[in-house]
C-alpha cells in the first residue's frame, strides 16, 4: 500500500511539472544570447569588412562602442531597441544592390535576419565571449531529478558515478539520449592509464599484480604509483616541449646547435615534483626577476627561462640582427598567448583582431613586456648563463667573496657579469666608419688605420673596459677617443696575439664621464691586412681593493674565468637603465615603420593588472596565473583533458576565442579549472588523477551502432577514448616491450638509429652519429632534435619541426607510418629482441606468437588473428630456409642468425605495427 501511494504521488507530480513546463515555454519571450546567437552571424557575414583587419564605410562590430557610432554616412549602424530604424538591418533588407549587405557574400537567411532584428530590439546588449568571462565555479548537476525522480526509480547512474566530472557528463548523455559504457577490462585500463600518466605500457608483472588485486581501491594504488613514477615528468615533457618550440638547435638556414638541454631536464623534474603550475609559469616567463637575499636568480629560475630562449637564431651573415631579435621577440608574445591564454593573437601584430576586441595598440603594449631582454640574435646566443665546474667554480666564489668583503654592494653586478656577462655591448652597435667591417655580418672587424664607432656610451662612474677580443698578430695598438680630431685616448690597449681565440682583458680608460660617442682605431702597421676581432664590451666600476698587494692577481683571475670557455645555457635576462628600449607600434606589422610608442600593458578585454604588480615580464607573469584571469585555469585543463581523450573540452586547444569551437562541456570546464586553481592549487599531479579515476575516463571503449550513429566522435564521451599513440610513444613502446629501452634520464640529446643522409649540414659540418650504450635506447624526449632535419620517424607519425609553439598534432593515417614500424632500423632492432623474448616463451611458433601477442597487448588473441601471423611466419620461414644469407641480413643485431629467429623477427614486426599495439583503447 505504501508502495502504491508513492507510484501515484510521483505520477501526479510529474504531470504538475509536465504542464508547467508546457505552458512557461508560452508566456516566456525568448531572449537573444549575443554570443551563441549573435556573434556567430556577426562574424560570418559582416566582421570581414567591419572589423579588425577593416572598416568599410567606418562601419565597425568589434567593439561594443563601435557599433553604436556613426559610419561614413551618418547613419548608425544599431541603434538599441529599434530595429527597423537601424542602418544595419536596412542594409541588409536593401533590394539596392549598391546598398545591400553583406556587399559581396551570401545573403543572410531569415531567421538569421529574425535573429539580429530581435537582438536589437531587445536593446542590443553586448557580452564578452564566454571564454573571456571570470571563471565561476558552477554547481555540480545532481543526479537526482526528473528524468530519475530524485532517485525513486534507478539508482544506475548513481552507482555508475565515481567523482563530480561524471555527474556532468551524465547530464550531457543524457540530453543526448546516450547512456554510458561499461568499465573497460583491467588489462586494457592499466595499460590506458600507463601510457596516458608515464607514456610506457606496463610491464608484465604489473599487469599481473593489478589483475590479482581484487581490493576496493586498486585501481587508485596504480594511479598513485605512476603519478610517483619518474617517467611521469618524461611524458608530460614530450607536450610541453612541443609548446616551448623545443628543439637542440638554433633554426633558419644555418640551424646550428644550442646548448640548452638543461631546460629540458628543468621540465621533466618540474612535472616529476608537482610544482604547482603558477610557479611553473613564473619561472618560464620572469625567471631571471625572481631574486635571492644574494641579488641573484637560482640557477633553476634562469634555466627556466630557457622557455624563451628556444626562438629559433638567424646565425646567416648579412642577416640584420635587429629584424630577427624582433622577430623573436614577436614570436614570444604570440606563443605566451597560445600557451596560456589559448587565443590567437598574432594576426594583431598587424591589425586590430578579425573577431575578438582587441586592438592593434594592445599587441605591441603587450610586446612591451619582452622587449627589454638582452639576446640580440648574436651567435654566441647570449645572454648565457655559465656554469663553473671544479675549482673554477671555486675560483669564482673566491672573487666574489673579494668584492664582497671589500665592496658589499658591488657583489651583485661582478656575480651578475661573471655568471651572464650582463650588462655588455655586442659588436652590432658600433657604427661602421672609416673602412673598419662586421666580419661574417657579425663581429666588429679594425685594421689598420680602420676606426669604427660607438654611439652614445654611458661613462658614468665607470673607470675600466672589459672587452672580448681576438687577434692573430703581434704588436698593435688599439686607441679609444671621444673625438678623431684630438691626440688625447681614454684609453690605449697594446693587443696581444691570441693565436685567434677569444680573450677578455679589462683596460683601465680615463674618465670622461656623461655619455659620449666613442672612436675605436688600430694601429697595426707590420700586418695591415690583418683583422682584430671584437665581440662585445662592458663599462664597469673598478674592482675594490686596489691598494691590497693581491689586487694584480684577483684582477687577472677575474680576466682568466671571463676568457675561459664554460659550459652556458641561454637565458632570459632583463636590460636596465640604459639598456631598456623604447617599444612602439609597428605600423602594419612592419618593424621598419614605427608608430606611436606604447608602455607595457595588458587587453581591456581582459581584467587589468593590479596596480602593486610589476610593469614588466614578473607582474605579467603574476597576471597570467591570477586567479582573476578568465583564460588561463580554462586553458591548461583543457590541454590536460586533450591529452588524455584525445580531444578537448573545447576542441581547438589554441583557440578558445570566438572563431574557435564551442566547448561540449562548458559547465565542467569550469568546474575543473576552478578546482585547479582553488583547491588543488595549481598541482597537475591531483588534476590528472580527478580526471583519471572519473568513471567517464574508466569506461570501455568498444562501441556499438546507435553510439556510432548519434556520436561518431564521442564528442559526448559515452565511451572511452580510443586514440592512436604519439610519435614518442609508438617508438618508446617498441623498446619497452621489447626489453631494450634505457631508464637513464637527463642530460645531453642523443642520436638513436636513423635511416642515413637525412642531415646536411654544410656550414657546421655536423653530423648524426649514433649514441652509443643505453644512449642508443633512450625515451624519445632525449632525442637530439635539429629543426631542419627532425628525427625521421617521429615527424611521419606527426611530430612538429619546433620551429614555432604547436598547441596539438593533428593526427594523421598514411601509409608511411606502416613503413617507418616495418622499416626503421629502430622497430627492426625492436621487433629482433621480442622475438628472441617470444622464442624464451614457448617451445612451438604459436604459442610464441600468443606470447608475443600478450605481451604487446596483455590480451588473448583470437584464433583467426593468430592463424594470420602463423601464415606470414611460416612463408617468412620458408623463404629464409631456401635463402639462409637473407636471414643474415634481417637479423642484423644480435649473435643467432637461425631462419626461425628471422622468422619470427618478421611476425614480431608485423605485431609491432598492428592497429591495437599502436593505439591506446
Amino acid at each position: 500500500m505504501f508502495n502504491n501511494k508513492i507510484f501515484i504521488g510521483a505520477g501526479i507530480l510529474i504531470i504538475a511539472v509536465s504542464f508547467i513546463f508546457l505552458f512557461s515555454d508560452l508566456l516566456i519571450v525568448t531572449s537573444i544570447d549575443y554570443n551563441s546567437q549573435v556573434k556567430p552571424i556577426l562574424n560570418k557575414h559582416c566582421i570581414g569588412c567591419h572589423g579588425g583587419v577593416k572598416q568599410a564605410g567606418d562601419v565597425s562590430f568589434l567593439f561594443e562602442h563601435e557599433m553604436l557610432e556613426p559610419g561614413k554616412s551618418g547613419k548608425i549602424p544599431v541603434l538599441r531597441g529599434d530595429a527597423d530604424a537601424s542602418e544595419m538591418i536596412r542594409r541588409i533588407l536593401s533590394d539596392d544592390p549598391d546598398q545591400k549587405m553583406p556587399k559581396h557574400g551570401t545573403s543572410l537567411k531569415d531567421d538569421e535576419v529574425d535573429i539580429l532584428k530581435k537582438w536589437i530590439n531587445q536593446g542590443a546588449k553586448w557580452e564578452r565571449h564566454w571564454s573571456y568571462k571570470r571563471i565561476e565555479k558552477p554547481e555540480v548537476p545532481s543526479l537526482d531529478g526528473f528524468n530519475n525522480l530524485y532517485g525513486l526509480f534507478n539508482n544506475a547512474d548513481k552507482k555508475w558515478a565515481t567523482n563530480q566530472i561524471d555527474h556532468f557528463t551524465l547530464q550531457k548523455m543524457r540530453e543526448q539520449e546516450l547512456r554510458p559504457s561499461s568499465e573497460a577490462d583491467k588489462a586494457t585500463l592499466l595499460r590506458r592509464v600507463s601510457l596516458d600518466l608515464i607514456g610506457l605500457p606496463p610491464n608484465e608483472k604489473e599487469v599481473a599484480d593489478f589483475l590479482a588485486d581484487n581490493s576496493s581501491n586498486a585501481f587508485e594504488k596504480v594511479v598513485d604509483r605512476l603519478l610517483k613514477c619518474s617517467s611521469f615528468g618524461e611524458k608530460w615533457a614530450s607536450m610541453w616541449l612541443d609548446l616551448a618550440r623545443y628543439a637542440d638547435t638554433k633554426g633558419y638556414e644555418k640551424d646550428n646547435g644550442r646548448r640548452i638541454w638543461r631546460y629540458r631536464d628543468y621540465v621533466v623534474r618540474s612535472f616529476n615534483s608537482d610544482k604547482p603550475f603558477d610557479v611553473f609559469t613564473i619561472e618560464q616567463l620572469a625567471g631571471d626577476l625572481l631574486r635571492q637575499k644574494n641579488g641573484m636568480p637560482s640557477d633553476e629560475s634562469l634555466i627556466a627561462t630557457g622557455f624563451h630562449r628556444n626562438t629559433m637564431n638567424n646565425d646567416e651573415g648579412g642577416t640584420s640582427d635587429e629584424e630577427f631579435r624582433v622577430a623573436a621577440q614577436i614570436d614570444r608574445v604570440n606563443t605566451t598567448w597560445e600557451v596560456w591564454q589559448g587565443t590567437t593573437f598574432a594576426c594583431i601584430q598587424c591589425h586590430s583582431h578579425p573577431y575578438d576586441p582587441i586592438s592593434h595598440d594592445e599587441y605591441y603594449k603587450y610586446m612591451a613586456f619582452f622587449n627589454n631582454t638582452r639576446d640580440e640574435d648574436v651567435p654566441n646566443d647570449f645572454p648565457t648563463l655559465r656554469l663553473y665546474k671544479g675549482e673554477d667554480s671555486a675560483k669564482v666564489q673566491r672573487l666574489i667573496d673579494w668584492v664582497a668583503k671589500r665592496e658589499p654592494q658591488q657583489s651583485v653586478s661582478f656575480t651578475q657579469f661573471l655568471r651572464v656577462m650582463e650588462p655588455k655591448i655586442n659588436s652590432h652597435d658600433f657604427q661602421i666608419i672609416g673602412g673598419s667591417t662586421l666580419l661574417d655580418g657579425k663581429y666588429l672587424g679594425l685594421k689598420h688605420k680602420t676606426t669604427a664607432r660607438l654611439q652614445v656610451a654611458n661613462l658614468t662612474g665607470k673607470t675600466h673596459m672589459v672587452v672580448s677580443l681576438g687577434a692573430n698578430f703581434d704588436k698593435s695598438t688599439l686607441t679609444i677617443k671621444t673625438d678623431t680630431n684630438t691626440a688625447e685616448a681614454i684609453a690605449r690597449i697594446s693587443i696581444p696575439n691570441t693565436q685567434g681565440r677569444d680573450s677578455v682583458m679589462i683596460i683601465p680608460i680615463t674618465e670622461p664621464g656623461g655619455k659620449r660617442d666613442l672612436f675605436f682605431s688600430l694601429d697595426n702597421p707590420k700586418n695591415p691586412s690583418s683583422w682584430l676581432q671584437v665581440k662585445w664590451l662592458s663599462f664597469q666600476k673598478e674592482m675594490p681593493g686596489k691598494s691590497d698587494p693581491e689586487y694584480p692577481a684577483v684582477l687577472a683571475e677575474y680576466s682568466r674565468l671571463l676568457s675561459k670557455p664554460a659550459e652556458d645555457i641561454p637565458i632570459l635576462w632583463e636590460g636596465r637603465d640604459d639598456f631598456s628600449r623604447t617599444t612602439n607600434v609597428f605600423v602594419r606589422g612592419n618593424w621598419m615603420v614605427k608608430g606611436a610608442e606604447v608602455k607595457p600593458d595588458v587587453p581591456k578585454l581582459l581584467y587589468g593588472m593590479p596596480k602593486e604588480y610589476s610593469k614588466d615580464r614578473l607582474g605579467l607573469a603574476r597576471w597570467i596565473v591570477n586567479r582573476e584571469n578568465a583564460l588561463t585555469g580554462r586553458v591548461i585543463v583543457n590541454r590536460f583533458w586533450e591529452q588524455l581523450f584525445g580531444r578537448g573540452i573545447v576542441e581547438t586547444v589554441e583557440d578558445l576565442g570566438s572563431q574557435g569551437a564551442e566547448p561540449t562541456h562548458p559547465e565542467l570546464l569550469d568546474w575543473l579549472a576552478v578546482e585547479f586553481m582553488e583547491t588543488d592549487h595549481w598541482s597537475v599531479k591531483k588534476l590528472l588523477k580527478r580526471i583519471v579515476m572519473s568513471s567517464t575516463y574508466r569506461q570501455s571503449s568498444k562501441t556499438d551502432g546507435n553510439k556510432l550513429e548519434k556520436d561518431p566522435y564521442n564528442i559526448w564521451i559515452s565511451r572511452g577514448p580510443r586514440v592512436r599513440l604519439s610519435a614518442e610513444q609508438v617508438r618508446d613502446q617498441a623498446l619497452a616491450c621489447s626489453g631494450l629501452i634505457s631508464n637513464k634520464m637527463y642530460g645531453p640529446g642523443v642520436m638513436p638509429p636513423q635511416p642515413d643522409k637525412i642531415w646536411q649540414s654544410p656550414y657546421s659540418g655536423e653530423k648524426w652519429v649514433v649514441s652509443e650504450g643505453e644512449d642508443r635506447y633512450r625515451r624519445s624526449v632525449y632525442t637530439y632534435w635539429k629543426r631542419t632535419a627532425p628525427y625521421p620517424s617521429m615527424v611521419t607519425f606527426d611530430a612538429p619541426s619546433r620551429e614555432f609553439c604547436q598547441s596539438r598534432r593533428i593526427l594523421t593515417n598514411t601509409p608511411l607510418q606502416a613503413l617507418v614500424t616495418l622499416n626503421d632500423p629502430v622497430y627492426l632492432e625492436a621487433a629482433e629482441k621480442l622475438a628472441t623474448r617470444m622464442q624464451q616463451r614457448g617451445k612451438t611458433p604459436e604459442q610464441q606468437l600468443k606470447a608475443g601477442y600478450r605481451m604487446l597487448t596483455f590480451q588473448g588473441i583470437e584464433q583467426k588473428n593468430l592463424n594470420v601471423l602463423l601464415k606470414v611466419y611460416r612463408q617468412a620461414l620458408d623463404a629464409y630456409k631456401k635463402k639462409p644469407v637473407e636471414a643474415d641480413s634481417m637479423l642484423a643485431y644480435g649473435k643467432e642468425h637461425a631462419p626461425e629467429l628471422a622468422a619470427l623477427t618478421i611476425s614480431a614486426n608485423v605485431m609491432l605495427n598492428l592497429d591495437n599495439v599502436i593505439t591506446k583503447e
